[in-house]
């Protein structure tokens, strides 16, 4: 009878044991921030490494071919290694990268858009232009929430964020990520607490010549705002259209950016506080040339598009991280414009949508550009350019 036991050679990688401690030289940064190592075929994913660091892990969770470890020690760190500079980091949720020097985040993050891009979107690394960095990488978010827990051990209220591994508060003083003006806030809500805890504080500084309600949504990043508004407007120049539809279009920002680059511009929101907000931004910017509409953009998208002629027309999409409702994007493939310009903080439902809107060849991604509108964090924006039909590359200057 014929020995089916395994050779060495065949024999099955053995999977590690949660609490097991295990050396691993970290080879990838993966979307979302952690680390990844391999212990033969097993691929283990640590928060908190950089790209060449050798480590020391402890196994902290296993599935069939991946498991998560908590981070022990640095035996060898990388190249790219720095000291943080929040004294929170590695216990608050915020931050992901801190440890990593600001350089060494923009490659990683350029490559997580071409990886994912081209592992969900079925689209070509190539067509993703260099990464735009931030000038300010501490101290540029303009808006944060913050929460409360009472703290049973010391009798008191915790204000902060949520840790990265609990749904346990991390007390702060201070948010190094934040405009100086947030962290004037935090000293007063801290000198001025909520009355309990489970409660959110929503902490902002209002964006400079913008009306934005309590609760609408405005880009959290100022410093990097121009560029963003730069991108935009140099994919729908390039197209050569004259009417723009923008989605999604909260107080109007981007429509009444760019309301002097097209003949007629219509803003749909279903925030009817946003669209308030808008028509009184667009009346103090005398611009005349557009309107905003209030309602969901699945219903009201139909009415809206026939109204413009598709070869002279742009849609805008800057949707929540969830995405576009299905029904927008089967309404914008069978009633396709001539480019569509997709803005999105969430790289993995953008490149959903993008993959389900260039199916079938209706539209063709000619360009994506991502901007680091959040250093420090494992979050990056993109903006892509899709053109009906296919259209050819365009290449922007790299700044």
């Amino acid at each position: 009878m014929a020995d089916l036991t395994p050779s060495k050679e065949q024999a099955a990688p053995v999977t590690p044991e949660a609490g097991q401690e295990l050396t691993l030289r970290i080879e990838d940064i993966a979307f979302g921030g952690e680390g990844v190592g391999r212990a033969g075929d097993f691929v283990v994913f640590v928060p908190f490494t950089c790209l060449g660091d050798l480590a020391l892990v402890r196994i902290t969770e296993t599935r069939k071919r991946f498991g998560r470890a908590q981070l022990v020690q640095i035996l060898e760190p990388s190249p790219d290694r720095v000291t943080p500079a929040c004294r929170y980091f590695g216990a608050c949720g915020g931050c992901q990268y801190q440890h990593m020097a600001y350089e060494a985040q923009l490659r990683a993050k350029h490559k997580q858009v071409r990886d994912l891009f081209q592992r969900v979107g079925g689209i070509s690394p190539e067509i993703v232009g260099p990464i735009i960095p931030c000038p300010k990488p501490y101290g540029y978010r303009n808006r944060i929430m913050i929460r409360s827990q009472w703290d049973k051990f010391k009798q008191g209220l915790n204000l902060g964020f949520i840790r990265h591994d609990s749904r346990l508060v991390v007390d702060i003083t201070e948010c190094m990520i934040s405009e100086p003006g947030i962290n004037e806030q935090i000293a007063y809500v801290r000198a001025h607490p909520p009355p309990k805890g489970d409660l959110k504080v929503v902490l902002r500084i209002p964006p400079p010549g913008w009306e934005v309600p309590p609760d609408s949504f405005f880009q959290n990043n100022f410093a990097l705002l121009p560029e963003l508004v730069r991108v935009v407007r140099e994919f729908l120049k390039a197209a050569g259209t004259t009417h723009l539809l923008d989605l999604y279009c909260g107080v109007g920002f981007f429509s009444l950016e760019l309301a002097d680059t097209v003949e007629r511009f219509t803003g749909i929101e279903l925030d009817r506080l946003a669209i308030q907000a808008a028509r009184r931004n667009a009346a103090n910017r005398r611009a005349a040339n557009g309107q905003f509409i209030a309602g969901a953009t699945e219903e009201v998208l139909p009415r809206v598009l026939s109204r413009f002629p598709a070869e002279t027309s742009t849609v805008l999409l800057d949707p929540p991280r969830k995405g576009c409702h299905p029904s927008t994007i089967e309404m914008l493939r069978s009633q396709p414009p001539r480019q569509l310009i997709y803005v999105s903080c969430h790289p993995a439902t953008m490149a959903r949508d993008l993959n389900i809107l260039s199916a079938a060849g209706v539209f063709k991604v000619s360009a994506v550009r991502p901007l680091d509108m959040f250093p420090q964090t494992a979050h990056v924006e993109c903006v892509a350019d899709l053109r009906h039909g296919g259209a050819a590359k365009l290449d922007l200057p790299t700044p």
